[in-house]
């Protein structure tokens, strides 16, 4: 039987069914095709592109450690570690 894997950015598991997709840590845009991803919930990725630039994702944060560490996101975080594996929840778009 196969792990549940866990988000590293929320730390919560990825349930069957749940909507995941994978995040470039490079973004594909600043010369990370083909570099290393990894599977985050999909509200979890569209939180990290609604608050930071592909160049600051290149340049700084482009471990799940410093995404973590980043106090842009910390609010989320927090936010969502209170809700299920399973929530859903609409992400604003970044400001531009």
């Amino acid at each position: 039987m196969q792990d549940t894997p866990l988000c590293p950015l929320c730390l919560r598991p990825i349930p069957p069914g749940v909507p995941q997709s994978l995040h470039h840590l490079i973004p594909k845009l600043k010369g990370g095709k083909g570099g290393p991803t990894v599977l985050l919930h999909h509200i979890c990725h569209k939180e990290i592109h609604a608050r930071i630039s592909e160049a600051e994702l290149a340049r700084t944060l482009n471990t799940p450690e410093a995404l973590r560490a980043d106090p842009r996101l910390e609010p989320f975080l927090n936010w969502v570690a209170r809700r299920p594996p399973e929530f859903l929840s609409r992400v604003p778009k970044r400001k531009r």
